[in-house]
């Protein structure tokens, strides 16, 4: 099934080339049928890559999807222009009436700030908290997953000693878990931040289960024990040149920036990086759509039945 995009978005024909179904919303609301609606918060710089990273992950399921793209009103990015956010972009303010069935927040390049000195932490505070009760369930992704630690299950971040960048090895720590179904017993995933939270109170928390790590790299996958939040440290969506691509940016402003570990080939940055972590990518949207949230979602939100929360 197809992802339901606006008519003119920038992605769309990208997407297209590589043979992912996209309908446009004039053709979409022809359908009889219930659309999946995921709201993405998107606090990336380069908002348009980002979108289309998602968007690929998003529209190579079964399910139609409806995507609806939201921006921070307290802080407007620099690395996209005024007129692709007003027209692709909404804030808050204008879907806070609305119930989405997923959410994702992705990462930002604010981590070695302190939570609440990010200009629109706030924001994201009342985002996730009207997330409780409007959203089946949320992802949160690397600096996004940092947040919803602190905010939601009071765990903290720390700085690491060293960008942690690179392509790392994990393991699985139950593999009977919808949302690593399909999953190898060893896996690789990017990782791409300058900070890290503790691989103990994960596993000491109560109400959360550490479902993948690293021994290089840490924490990785942690889902809450009521499994409507789920936290990526690193970065599956990312495209096979991303971290390439950071990594010739922060070489010009400090050349002893250390190449990303397990990356390029023969750790030559001249030689092309090849993604090695695309299936995994996939299988984790399409296991968190299908098992966590077109099987948990209602199908009006009207009748929605009262939930148990987990959160702190």
């Amino acid at each position: 099934m197809p992802i339901n995009i606006p008519k003119s978005l920038p992605a769309g024909e990208l997407l297209r080339q590589e043979k992912i179904f996209v309908m446009e919303e004039d053709r979409a609301k022809t359908q009889q049928i219930r659309p999946l609606n995921i709201l993405v918060v998107n606090l990336m710089p380069e908002k348009e890559k980002t979108e289309l990273q998602l968007l690929r992950l998003l529209g190579n399921t079964p399910l139609q999807v409806n995507v609806t793209f939201l921006n921070t009103a307290t802080y407007r990015s620099k690395n996209v222009s005024k007129n692709h956010l007003d027209l692709f972009y909404k804030t808050f303010d204008d879907i806070k009436n609305r119930r989405f069935d997923g959410m994702i927040i992705t990462g930002a390049p604010v981590e070695k700030m302190e939570f609440e000195a990010v200009g629109y932490w706030q924001e994201i505070t009342d985002i996730m908290d009207w997330a409780k009760e409007n959203v089946t369930s949320s992802l949160y992704i690397c600096w996004g997953a940092q947040a919803a630690l602190h905010y939601h299950y009071g765990i903290g971040k720390y700085e690491l000693p060293q960008k942690c960048s690179g392509v790392y090895s994990h393991v699985i720590t139950d593999l009977t878990v919808d949302l690593v179904r399909g999953f190898s017993d060893i896996y690789v995933a990017p990782h791409s931040r300058h900070t890290s939270v503790s691989i103990d109170e994960v596993r000491q928390h109560p109400y959360l289960n550490l479902l993948s790590y690293s021994d290089d790299a840490g924490v990785f996958i942690v889902m809450s024990k009521d499994t409507r939040d789920i936290m990526v440290t690193g970065h599956l969506e990312y495209d096979a040149t991303t971290l390439s691509d950071e990594y010739f940016r922060d070489i010009e402003k400090d050349p002893a920036v250390e190449l990303p570990k397990n990356y390029f080939p023969n750790d030559d940055p001249t030689q092309i990086p090849l993604n090695t972590w695309r299936a995994h990518s996939h299988l984790l949207f399409s296991n968190w759509l299908n098992y966590y949230v077109y099987q948990e979602t209602p199908y009006e939100w009207d009748y929605i039945d009262e939930y148990v929360e987990y959160h702190i």
